[in-house]
Protein backbone atom coordinates (compact mmCIF):
# COMPACT_ATOMS: atom_id res chain seq x y z
CA UNK A 1 0.00 0.00 0.00
CA UNK A 2 1.25 3.58 -0.99
CA UNK A 3 1.83 5.46 1.34
CA UNK A 4 2.22 9.75 2.01
CA UNK A 5 5.57 9.22 3.28
CA UNK A 6 6.86 7.26 0.29
CA UNK A 7 5.10 9.99 -2.55
CA UNK A 8 7.03 12.73 -0.09
CA UNK A 9 10.07 10.89 -1.17
CA UNK A 10 9.70 10.29 -4.66
CA UNK A 11 8.85 14.19 -4.96
CA UNK A 12 12.00 14.88 -3.21
CA UNK A 13 14.35 12.73 -5.67
CA UNK A 14 12.05 13.66 -8.87
CA UNK A 15 12.91 17.23 -8.26
CA UNK A 16 16.56 17.10 -7.36
CA UNK A 17 17.35 14.61 -9.64
CA UNK A 18 19.77 12.86 -6.99
CA UNK A 19 19.50 10.95 -4.10
CA UNK A 20 21.90 12.70 -1.85
CA UNK A 21 20.26 16.10 -2.17
CA UNK A 22 16.71 14.79 -1.90
CA UNK A 23 17.71 12.82 1.38
CA UNK A 24 19.34 16.24 3.01
CA UNK A 25 16.21 18.18 2.09
CA UNK A 26 14.22 15.86 3.82
CA UNK A 27 16.59 15.50 6.91
CA UNK A 28 17.20 11.36 6.16
CA UNK A 29 20.47 9.73 5.06
CA UNK A 30 20.57 8.08 1.77
CA UNK A 31 19.75 4.37 2.48
CA UNK A 32 16.49 4.72 3.79
CA UNK A 33 15.36 7.45 1.25
CA UNK A 34 16.27 4.72 -1.58
CA UNK A 35 14.34 2.14 -0.01
CA UNK A 36 11.10 3.94 0.44
CA UNK A 37 11.59 4.60 -3.45
CA UNK A 38 11.37 0.80 -3.54
CA UNK A 39 8.43 0.07 -1.66
CA UNK A 40 7.05 3.02 -3.99
CA UNK A 41 7.15 1.37 -7.34
CA UNK A 42 7.07 -2.30 -5.94
CA UNK A 43 3.38 -1.05 -4.22
CA UNK A 44 3.03 0.45 -8.01
CA UNK A 45 4.86 -2.45 -9.72
CA UNK A 46 6.26 0.22 -12.00
CA UNK A 47 9.46 1.76 -12.46
CA UNK A 48 9.59 5.19 -11.82
CA UNK A 49 13.07 6.35 -11.75
CA UNK A 50 16.17 4.57 -14.03
CA UNK A 51 19.42 5.19 -11.91
CA UNK A 52 22.83 5.08 -12.97
CA UNK A 53 26.42 6.03 -10.95
CA UNK A 54 26.03 9.60 -12.84
CA UNK A 55 22.43 10.11 -12.94
CA UNK A 56 18.69 9.72 -11.75
CA UNK A 57 16.07 10.41 -14.68
CA UNK A 58 12.73 10.09 -14.77
CA UNK A 59 10.87 6.96 -16.91
CA UNK A 60 7.50 8.21 -18.59
CA UNK A 61 5.42 6.58 -15.48
CA UNK A 62 7.33 8.33 -13.07
CA UNK A 63 6.86 11.72 -15.38
CA UNK A 64 3.22 11.20 -15.09
CA UNK A 65 3.09 9.96 -11.41
CA UNK A 66 4.92 12.92 -10.19
CA UNK A 67 2.10 15.53 -11.71
CA UNK A 68 -0.27 13.21 -9.65
CA UNK A 69 1.77 12.77 -6.58
CA UNK A 70 2.23 16.20 -6.67
CA UNK A 71 -1.22 16.95 -6.38
CA UNK A 72 -2.16 14.65 -3.77
CA UNK A 73 0.25 16.35 -1.64
CA UNK A 74 -0.84 19.44 -2.30
CA UNK A 75 -4.79 18.10 -1.34
CA UNK A 76 -3.37 16.34 1.80
CA UNK A 77 -1.78 19.40 2.54
CA UNK A 78 -5.12 21.85 2.30
CA UNK A 79 -6.62 18.91 4.15
CA UNK A 80 -5.13 19.11 7.26
CA UNK A 81 -5.08 22.83 7.22
CA UNK A 82 -9.11 22.66 6.80
CA UNK A 83 -9.29 20.06 9.54
CA UNK A 84 -6.94 22.34 11.79
CA UNK A 85 -9.46 25.29 11.32
CA UNK A 86 -12.72 23.71 12.09
CA UNK A 87 -11.02 22.14 15.46
CA UNK A 88 -9.91 25.66 16.41
CA UNK A 89 -13.44 26.73 15.07
CA UNK A 90 -12.79 29.53 12.59
CA UNK A 91 -13.80 27.02 10.09
CA UNK A 92 -16.95 24.33 9.12
CA UNK A 93 -20.84 25.06 9.51
CA UNK A 94 -23.41 26.18 12.13
CA UNK A 95 -26.63 25.99 11.95
CA UNK A 96 -28.70 29.03 13.55
CA UNK A 97 -32.42 29.13 14.55
CA UNK A 98 -34.39 31.98 14.93
CA UNK A 99 -37.76 33.31 15.76
CA UNK A 100 -39.75 35.56 12.30
CA UNK A 101 -40.05 38.20 14.74
CA UNK A 102 -35.90 38.69 15.71
CA UNK A 103 -35.11 39.10 12.25
CA UNK A 104 -36.34 42.57 13.20
CA UNK A 105 -34.29 43.30 15.72
CA UNK A 106 -30.55 43.37 15.81
CA UNK A 107 -30.24 39.45 15.92
CA UNK A 108 -29.01 39.32 11.96
CA UNK A 109 -26.71 42.21 12.51
CA UNK A 110 -25.13 40.01 15.15
CA UNK A 111 -25.46 37.08 12.82
CA UNK A 112 -23.77 39.33 10.07
CA UNK A 113 -20.85 40.50 12.12
CA UNK A 114 -19.86 36.43 13.09
CA UNK A 115 -20.21 35.97 9.26
CA UNK A 116 -17.45 38.67 8.93
CA UNK A 117 -15.40 37.47 11.62
CA UNK A 118 -15.59 34.25 10.69
CA UNK A 119 -15.97 34.17 6.86
CA UNK A 120 -15.30 30.15 6.74
CA UNK A 121 -17.92 29.51 9.19
CA UNK A 122 -20.98 28.83 6.64
CA UNK A 123 -23.76 29.73 8.90
CA UNK A 124 -27.14 27.91 7.65
CA UNK A 125 -30.42 29.97 9.00
CA UNK A 126 -33.94 28.51 10.00
CA UNK A 127 -36.83 30.25 10.99
CA UNK A 128 -38.34 28.42 13.84
CA UNK A 129 -40.49 28.84 16.83
CA UNK A 130 -39.34 29.34 19.64
CA UNK A 131 -40.45 25.87 21.40
CA UNK A 132 -39.74 24.10 17.86
CA UNK A 133 -36.01 25.46 17.68
CA UNK A 134 -35.56 24.26 21.63
CA UNK A 135 -36.63 20.62 19.99
CA UNK A 136 -34.17 20.78 17.54
CA UNK A 137 -31.67 21.61 20.03
CA UNK A 138 -31.95 18.47 21.96
CA UNK A 139 -32.20 16.59 18.90
CA UNK A 140 -28.91 18.27 17.72
CA UNK A 141 -30.03 19.73 14.34
CA UNK A 142 -29.36 23.58 15.53
CA UNK A 143 -26.50 24.51 17.17
CA UNK A 144 -27.68 28.03 18.43
CA UNK A 145 -30.65 29.35 18.77
CA UNK A 146 -32.50 32.25 19.37
CA UNK A 147 -35.36 32.05 21.39
CA UNK A 148 -38.05 34.03 23.29
CA UNK A 149 -38.12 32.10 26.44
CA UNK A 150 -35.91 30.02 27.95
CA UNK A 151 -37.10 26.72 29.11
CA UNK A 152 -35.38 24.22 31.73
CA UNK A 153 -34.48 21.51 29.64
CA UNK A 154 -31.41 19.49 30.08
CA UNK A 155 -29.10 20.07 28.53
CA UNK A 156 -29.34 23.45 27.16
CA UNK A 157 -28.03 26.66 28.18
CA UNK A 158 -29.12 30.01 27.90
CA UNK A 159 -27.81 33.97 27.56
CA UNK A 160 -29.42 36.49 27.25
CA UNK A 161 -28.29 38.65 23.86
CA UNK A 162 -31.37 41.46 23.90
CA UNK A 163 -34.33 43.39 25.64
CA UNK A 164 -36.40 45.58 24.27
CA UNK A 165 -39.50 47.71 25.14
CA UNK A 166 -43.11 46.81 24.08
CA UNK A 167 -45.03 49.45 22.05
CA UNK A 168 -48.85 49.92 21.65
CA UNK A 169 -49.42 49.94 17.83
CA UNK A 170 -52.64 51.29 16.60
CA UNK A 171 -54.06 52.61 13.49
CA UNK A 172 -52.85 56.27 12.09
CA UNK A 173 -56.46 57.35 12.36
CA UNK A 174 -56.85 56.05 16.21
CA UNK A 175 -57.48 59.10 18.51
CA UNK A 176 -54.95 57.53 20.89
CA UNK A 177 -52.58 58.07 18.32
CA UNK A 178 -52.17 61.14 18.48
CA UNK A 179 -51.34 61.89 22.00
CA UNK A 180 -49.17 59.60 24.52
CA UNK A 181 -51.14 56.73 25.80
CA UNK A 182 -51.49 57.87 29.72
CA UNK A 183 -52.17 54.27 31.16
CA UNK A 184 -53.17 50.76 29.91
CA UNK A 185 -56.70 51.87 31.59
CA UNK A 186 -57.10 53.36 28.00
CA UNK A 187 -56.90 50.18 26.31
CA UNK A 188 -59.91 48.94 28.62
CA UNK A 189 -62.61 47.47 26.05
CA UNK A 190 -60.74 48.51 22.74
CA UNK A 191 -60.48 46.17 19.99
CA UNK A 192 -57.47 44.27 19.88
CA UNK A 193 -55.40 42.40 17.88
CA UNK A 194 -53.37 39.36 20.48
CA UNK A 195 -51.01 37.24 19.77
CA UNK A 196 -51.77 33.55 19.76
CA UNK A 197 -51.76 31.65 22.83
CA UNK A 198 -50.08 28.42 21.09
CA UNK A 199 -47.94 29.62 18.42
CA UNK A 200 -47.19 33.39 19.82
CA UNK A 201 -47.09 32.27 23.62
CA UNK A 202 -43.91 34.37 25.04
CA UNK A 203 -45.84 37.43 23.44
CA UNK A 204 -49.15 36.31 24.51
CA UNK A 205 -48.44 35.41 28.34
CA UNK A 206 -46.89 38.85 28.68
CA UNK A 207 -49.44 41.06 27.36
CA UNK A 208 -52.02 39.39 29.46
CA UNK A 209 -49.68 39.57 32.07
CA UNK A 210 -49.28 43.51 31.62
CA UNK A 211 -53.32 43.73 31.28
CA UNK A 212 -54.05 41.69 34.17
CA UNK A 213 -51.88 43.90 36.11
CA UNK A 214 -53.19 47.34 35.07
CA UNK A 215 -56.75 45.57 35.71
CA UNK A 216 -57.26 45.79 31.97
CA UNK A 217 -59.74 43.73 29.89
CA UNK A 218 -59.67 44.41 25.83
CA UNK A 219 -62.18 42.94 23.71
CA UNK A 220 -59.45 40.74 21.56
CA UNK A 221 -60.86 40.17 17.76
CA UNK A 222 -57.84 38.22 16.14
CA UNK A 223 -55.40 35.67 17.65
CA UNK A 224 -52.31 36.06 15.14
CA UNK A 225 -48.93 34.18 14.99
CA UNK A 226 -46.67 36.89 13.41
CA UNK A 227 -45.86 40.19 14.18
CA UNK A 228 -46.18 41.61 10.11
CA UNK A 229 -49.04 39.79 10.06
CA UNK A 230 -50.64 41.65 13.36
CA UNK A 231 -49.21 45.50 11.76
CA UNK A 232 -51.22 44.69 8.68
CA UNK A 233 -54.33 43.99 10.79
CA UNK A 234 -53.85 46.89 12.47
CA UNK A 235 -52.93 49.12 9.40
CA UNK A 236 -56.58 47.96 8.07
CA UNK A 237 -58.18 49.57 11.24
CA UNK A 238 -59.06 46.21 12.73
CA UNK A 239 -57.74 46.91 16.08
CA UNK A 240 -54.73 47.81 18.22
CA UNK A 241 -51.41 45.33 19.38
CA UNK A 242 -48.64 45.76 21.68
CA UNK A 243 -45.63 44.51 19.60
CA UNK A 244 -41.84 44.39 20.35
CA UNK A 245 -40.05 47.80 19.73
CA UNK A 246 -38.15 46.34 16.77
CA UNK A 247 -40.98 45.66 14.52
CA UNK A 248 -41.15 49.85 14.02
CA UNK A 249 -38.25 48.91 11.94
CA UNK A 250 -40.89 47.63 9.30
CA UNK A 251 -41.80 51.08 9.00
CA UNK A 252 -45.63 49.96 8.41
CA UNK A 253 -47.21 53.00 6.42
CA UNK A 254 -51.04 53.63 8.57
CA UNK A 255 -49.63 52.54 11.53
CA UNK A 256 -48.26 54.45 14.34
CA UNK A 257 -46.90 53.38 17.49
CA UNK A 258 -46.45 54.58 21.02
CA UNK A 259 -44.64 53.76 24.00
CA UNK A 260 -46.42 51.78 27.14
CA UNK A 261 -46.39 53.18 30.68
CA UNK A 262 -46.42 50.04 32.54
CA UNK A 263 -43.11 49.02 33.88
CA UNK A 264 -41.85 45.92 32.76
CA UNK A 265 -43.34 45.88 29.65
CA UNK A 266 -40.37 44.06 28.11
CA UNK A 267 -39.37 41.29 25.30
CA UNK A 268 -36.13 39.54 25.48
CA UNK A 269 -34.36 36.92 23.24
CA UNK A 270 -31.74 34.60 24.79
CA UNK A 271 -29.52 32.70 22.21
CA UNK A 272 -29.50 28.80 23.57
CA UNK A 273 -27.27 26.29 23.11
CA UNK A 274 -26.39 22.44 24.00
CA UNK A 275 -23.80 22.64 26.74
CA UNK A 276 -22.20 19.09 25.29
CA UNK A 277 -22.23 20.45 21.46
CA UNK A 278 -19.02 19.11 20.09
CA UNK A 279 -19.09 22.04 17.00
CA UNK A 280 -16.03 23.83 17.67
CA UNK A 281 -17.33 26.85 15.66
CA UNK A 282 -20.24 27.12 18.45
CA UNK A 283 -17.56 28.42 20.79
CA UNK A 284 -15.90 31.02 18.76
CA UNK A 285 -19.39 32.12 17.76
CA UNK A 286 -20.07 32.50 21.76
CA UNK A 287 -16.85 34.19 21.87
CA UNK A 288 -17.98 36.66 19.70
CA UNK A 289 -21.48 37.15 20.78
CA UNK A 290 -20.26 37.61 24.73
CA UNK A 291 -17.35 40.06 23.19
CA UNK A 292 -20.66 42.27 21.75
CA UNK A 293 -22.47 42.09 24.78
CA UNK A 294 -19.63 42.96 27.17
CA UNK A 295 -18.80 46.21 24.71
CA UNK A 296 -22.55 47.24 24.36
CA UNK A 297 -22.29 47.41 28.33
CA UNK A 298 -19.09 49.01 28.70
Amino acid sequence: MMELSQLRCFVAVAEELHFGRAARRLFMTQPPLSRQIQLLEHALGVTLLTRSHRQVRLTASGESFLRDARQILAFTQQAEISARRVAAGVAGRLTLGFTAVCAYSQIPALIAEASRVLPEVEMILKEMVSSAQLQALVARTLDVAFVRQPLPLFPLEYLRVLREPLVLALPAASPLATEPLPSLAALHRQPFIMYSPNEGKYFYDCIVSLFSQANVLPRYVQFLSQTHTILALVKAGLGMAIVPASAQSLRMEGVTFRPLPQEGAVADVYMAWRQDCDNPALAAFRGLVAAGLEKEQA
